[in-house]
C-alpha cells in the first residue's frame, strides 16, 4: 500500500452545548484575547453572540471581525490580517460556515508566516513553515467542515476565480461541534450545506486518492447524510446533530484525499455568480456522477445502499443508476433548484477552462476534456 498521511484536529467536541467548553479550553492555556471572525448575518441574528457572551461572562476580551463575504475575498483576508495585528489578540476564534472559517484560516497563516502577505501566494500547497495562530473553530453550518480541513478557497475578484489553498499548517486546534449553533440556520442554508456536505462524501470516497481509511468516513458520512439531511431542513434536533457529524466526519476524509470536478465546476460558478457554494454542488453532482461512473468500479452500489437503496438482484449499470437518482431526489426534496437561470453561453469558454484549471479537478477518478465540461455544464441551462 501507498504511504497515506492523514491530518486531524488536535482536539474536538461534539454534542448540544458543546460551546460552553470554550472559555475552560481558553484559560486553560493561559491565552488573554480572541479574535473573533464571524460574518455580519449570525452577528446580526445572535448566533456568534452565544459564544461572545461566554467570554464577557468568563472576562475574556474579544475583538470581533466581521467583514467576511459568503464567497469570502482577498481584501476579506488583507483587512483581517490588518485588524488582528491592531486588536493585540494571541489566539482567534472562527464561528460560522466556510466563509469565516477560511477567512480565519487566511488571516492565522498570514500573522504567523508574514511572507505570503500576498495573499495570491497562499494558492495550491504553499511552504508555509508555522502554523496559524491558535484557532477555535465553531461551525453553524452542518456542511463545509473548514472546522476539520487543511484547506481554504478565496475568491479573486479581480480575476473572477476561486482558488484552493491547501495547507496542514491552517487546521484549526480545537473544533467545538455544537448542533444548537446550527438550529438558526434557515431551510436553504440548511439544504445547501447539507448537500455541499454529501459532495464532499461522494467526491471523496470516489477520488483517485481514497483508501481504506478515508473510505471508511466517507461512507458513514453518507449513511449519516441520508439519514439526517431531510429531517434538518425541518429544524428537527436529531436531524441537527447527524448532520453536524456527518459534516465533521467527511471533512476529516475529503481534506486529505482531495474531491473532483463536482467542486471544480462549482468554484467557478460561484466565483463567476456568486452562485452560493452549496447549491453549486449540489446543482453539479448528479451530473458529474453520471460522467465519472464508469471510473468508479462497485462504488455506486455502497453509496446507493448508504442512501437507503436495496441493491438485491441489481445490474452494474442498475446500481450506478440507482445512486445518482438517489442523489437527485434528495436534492429536489431539500428544495435545490436543478437548472441556473443565470448560466450565460458566452461565459461557458471560460468556466470550461476555470473549472480544468481548479485545484480540485486531479483528483477526479477520470479527466474531462474542456468539451466534456461544457457539455455538463449545458444540463445546468
Amino acid at each position: 500500500m501507498a504511504v497515506n498521511r492523514f491530518v486531524l484536529n488536535g482536539i474536538s467536541y461534539h454534542g448540544h452545548g458543546a460551546i460552553k467548553e470554550i472559555p475552560g479550553l481558553i484559560k486553560a492555556r493561559g491565552l488573554k484575547k480572541a479574535f473573533v471572525a464571524s460574518d455580519p448575518d449570525l452577528v446580526k441574528f445572535g448566533v456568534t453572540a452565544k459564544v461572545t457572551d461566554l467570554l464577557t461572562e468568563n472576562g475574556i476580551p474579544f475583538t470581533l471581525y466581521s467583514d467576511i463575504k459568503p464567497n469570502p475575498t482577498i481584501e476579506n483576508v488583507q483587512s483581517g490580517v490588518k485588524a488582528y495585528q491592531e486588536s493585540g489578540a494571541d489566539f482567534m476564534i472562527t464561528i460560522g460556515g466556510g466563509s469565516s472559517m477560511d477567512t480565519g484560516k487566511g488571516i492565522g497563516i498570514i500573522i504567523n508566516n508574514p511572507e505570503f502577505a500576498d495573499v495570491r501566494s497562499l494558492e495550491g500547497v504553499a511552504p508555509t513553515k508555522k502554523r496559524t495562530v491558535f484557532t477555535i473553530a465553531v461551525p453553524t453550518t452542518g456542511g463545509t467542515g473548514a472546522e476539520s480541513t487543511i484547506n481554504y478557497v478565496i475568491t479573486d475578484v479581480e480575476k473572477k476565480r476561486k482558488f484552493v489553498c491547501v495547507d496542514p499548517n491552517d487546521i484549526p486546534d480545537i473544533a467545538v461541534v455544537d448542533p444548537d449553533m446550527m438550529s438558526s440556520m434557515p431551510k436553504g442554508l440548511t439544504a445547501s450545506t447539507g448537500m455541499d456536505a454529501l459532495t464532499h462524501a461522494i467526491e471523496g470516497y470516489t477520488t483517485a486518492a481514497a483508501w481504506e481509511l478515508s473510505d471508511t468516513l466517507n461512507l458513514e458520512a453518507i449513511k449519516l447524510i441520508g439519514a439526517n439531511l431531510r429531517k434538518a431542513v425541518n429544524n428537527d434536533p436529531d436531524g441537527r446533530e447527524g448532520m453536524a457529524l456527518a459534516q465533521y466526519v467527511t471533512a476529516m476524509a475529503y481534506s486529505n484525499v482531495g474531491l473532483g470536478i463536482a467542486h471544480s465546476m462549482a468554484h467557478t460558478l460561484g466565483a463567476v455568480y456568486d452562485t452560493p457554494h452549496g447549491v453549486a454542488c449540489a446543482m453539479m453532482l448528479p451530473i458529474v456522477m453520471e460522467f465519472n461512473a464508469e471510473a468508479t468500479g462497485d462504488k455506486y452500489k455502497s453509496i446507493a445502499e448508504a442512501l437507503g437503496v436495496c441493491t438485491d438482484g441489481m445490474d452494474q449499470a442498475t446500481y450506478r443508476k440507482a445512486a445518482i437518482d438517489a442523489v437527485r431526489q434528495l436534492s429536489v426534496d431539500v428544495g435545490i433548484p436543478t437548472k441556473l437561470e443565470k448560466l450565460k453561453e458566452e461565459d461557458l469558454p471560460f468556466l470550461c477552462e476555470s473549472a480544468a484549471a481548479d485545484a480540485c479537478a486531479p483528483g477526479n477518478p477520470k479527466p474531462a476534456t474542456l468539451a466534456e465540461f461544457e457539455a455538463m455544464f449545458r444540463k445546468l441551462m
